[in-house]
């Protein structure tokens, strides 16, 4: 996203080349012209990708940009915590990519921190006192301790220390909070785990073709917090099945333009 110090900056930046397409400056990352297929994960396609996030970055820590918005990366080329959003559904985690059985023992040092992210990236989107329910670990919230004391001896002594600290937090919710969060209840929910934020978020996400049963769009982002600046990016992936076909939806694309020029404002 440039902003109006573009033209001012342009010297400072003699890793990239700029340049013009339709109107739209653009930073070319690949000059020699690599010839990437667009249908397959190779490495070089993955350099490409690390390039443009690095240009995109440095672009943003010196002034030109406001905020950046990435679109879809192969996790196979190219390998803190995140808020991911549809309408006023948005959710947090406290584990992202690990293994189910590793997350109770990454809750008790990750949580405070990504509640607190969580929480100002609320403001910034202008709630002023944002109510967070903070999801279970376990079933019931382990039911007095029948399935796992971690919701009783960690989670609940945290959000106790967070409450003091002036922050607006419920839980732990049991498997009623993402319906409490769609009734407006909550401003968000912060997960435990990757799978149990996601799921409920690329649901109510997803538009499906009834008659088909093909998914014809996403309609949800992510914004990755705790950085020095803003990113955004679509909450999909690279879809190498479709690519080229000209069948792909640009909606959750759009959407993470719109909430980072939303965050960049405020």
């Amino acid at each position: 996203m440039m902003n109006d110090r573009e033209s001012r900056h342009q010297s400072d930046h003699d890793t990239a080349a700029y340049g013009r397409a339709s109107g739209l400056p653009f930073v070319d990352v690949d000059p020699a012209r690599a010839g990437v297929p667009v249908t397959q994960s190779m490495a070089a396609g993955g350099k490409i990708a690390f390039d443009a996030t690095a240009s995109m970055v440095k672009l943003a820590l010196s002034g030109v940009a406001d905020a950046i918005c990435a679109g879809q990366s192969s996790k196979d080329a190219l390998d803190s915590a995140r808020l991911r959003a549809h309408r006023n559904v948005r959710v947090g985690r406290i584990t992202r990519h690990i293994a189910q059985e590793d997350v109770p023992k990454h809750v008790k040092p990750k949580f405070s921190r990504v509640v607190a992210l969580t929480d100002g990236a609320l403001h910034i989107l202008g709630l002023e006192r944002p109510k967070i329910a903070i999801a279970a670990l376990n079933p019931h919230a382990g039911e007095g301790g029948l399935f796992g004391r971690q919701d009783i001896d960690v989670v609940e002594p945290a959000i106790s220390a967070l409450r003091e600290d002036g922050f607006d937090v419920e839980g732990p919710v049991g498997d009623m909070v993402f319906v409490k969060l769609r009734a407006r209840q909550f401003d968000a929910v912060v997960a435990m785990h990757h799978d149990q934020g996601h799921i409920p978020v690329k649901l109510l996400g997803s538009s499906v073709d009834e008659k088909t049963g093909r998914m014809e769009a996403l309609s949800s982002v992510n914004a990755t917090l705790g950085l020095p600046i803003i990113r955004t990016s679509v909450d999909h992936g690279t879809a190498f099945d479709i690519a080229g076909k000209g069948i792909a939806s640009e909606t959750s694309l759009i959407e993470a333009i719109e909430l980072a020029v939303t965050m960049s404002r405020a």
